[in-house]
């Protein structure tokens, strides 16, 4: 009797309890909220990190305008889109300059790159106003001068080909761009929040997921871009017929400011509030839904 009770107990050891999930399963060596950023951060202006940060996103949106500019020009100056890398290779233009500036200034700035990405990142209290509005003036004068160098290059062809300026294509009401450019910039920013998400190495992630970050920052900034620019790739490819694609201010901003014609001020309000909008409702969605910050309880 005694060697059968041992050979239950032991068949019993080979099958784990089932262990609790989801909010039953926390405890207090789970991954702690960090707090929100303050709304005003005088000391950052003292910092030399604070203004290099705004530096490496100047540097980073001149590069994307200059070379998502350059081939959008080079696509349409082309006799049909068989002689060029047509509406594919523009979006991997932009999916892949993102990817790659991403990669670069993640570690320096955060690799916003985007004033919608850092008007979201700021609802969701990852940063002060303070840098906030930083970036977003850094990012727009970024893309001016992006912009600006492809029209020093081919004033002609510049001005002749539309300039790269974002408009709503006919056939389209301002409300499609509108919300062509509210879904675009959600699954963007919606992608930003999910790929920089810290939780997801964290002990209370009890949900199995694809691909979790791999613990080091060096692999996380392999892999953390790579969403994001696969996204903006994606975006692209569904609505560069539309509104040719802003979801990104300071990009729409650059191209019509160099440009310079009625038909690029025309629908230029779409791509501010379009964008805008989007990162609001995806800071709202990762904030209350995903990460469910309201709800927990705090000791």
């Amino acid at each position: 009797m005694e060697g059968k009770e041992e050979d239950v107990r032991v068949g019993a050891n080979k099958f784990p309890e089932r262990q609790p999930i989801g909010t039953s399963a926390q405890s207090d060596k789970d991954y702690k909220e960090p707090p929100p950023a303050p709304l005003f951060e005088p000391g950052e202006l003292a910092s030399w990190s604070f203004w290099r940060a705004g530096i490496a996103e100047f540097i980073a949106t001149f590069l994307f305008l200059y070379i998502t500019v350059l081939t959008v020009m080079g696509v349409k100056r082309s006799p049909n889109m068989c002689a060029s890398v047509g509406i594919q290779g523009i979006a991997w233009a932009f999916g892949g300059m993102i990817f790659a500036l991403v990669y670069c200034t993640a570690g320096i700035s955060g690799g916003h790159i985007n004033p919608a990405v850092t008007f979201g990142l700021f609802l969701a209290r990852k940063l002060s106003l303070t840098r906030a509005v930083y970036y977003i003036v850094m990012q727009c004068l970024g893309a001016i001068c992006g912009a600006g160098v492809v029209k020093g290059f081919q004033p002609k062809q510049y001005q002749a080909l539309g300039g790269g300026a974002n408009t709503v294509a006919p056939g389209y009401t301002k409300g499609s761009g509108l919300g062509a450019e509210i879904i675009g910039t959600f699954v963007l920013v919606y992608t930003v929040f999910s790929a920089t998400d810290a939780k997801r190495n964290a002990r209370d992630s009890h949900v199995p997921i694809l691909a979790p970050l791999p613990i080091g920052f060096a692999v996380f900034l392999i892999l953390a871009p790579l969403p994001i620019g696969f996204a903006v790739f994606l975006v692209h490819l569904a609505t560069i017929p539309i509104t040719g694609t802003g979801i990104n201010p300071a990009r729409s901003l650059g191209a019509a400011i160099i440009f310079n014609k009625d038909n690029a001020w025309d629908d230029h309000w779409v791509f501010w509030v379009g964008p805008f909008i989007g990162a609001a409702l995806a800071a709202l969605y990762h904030v209350i839904v995903i990460r469910a910050i309201p709800f927990k309880s705090r000791s």
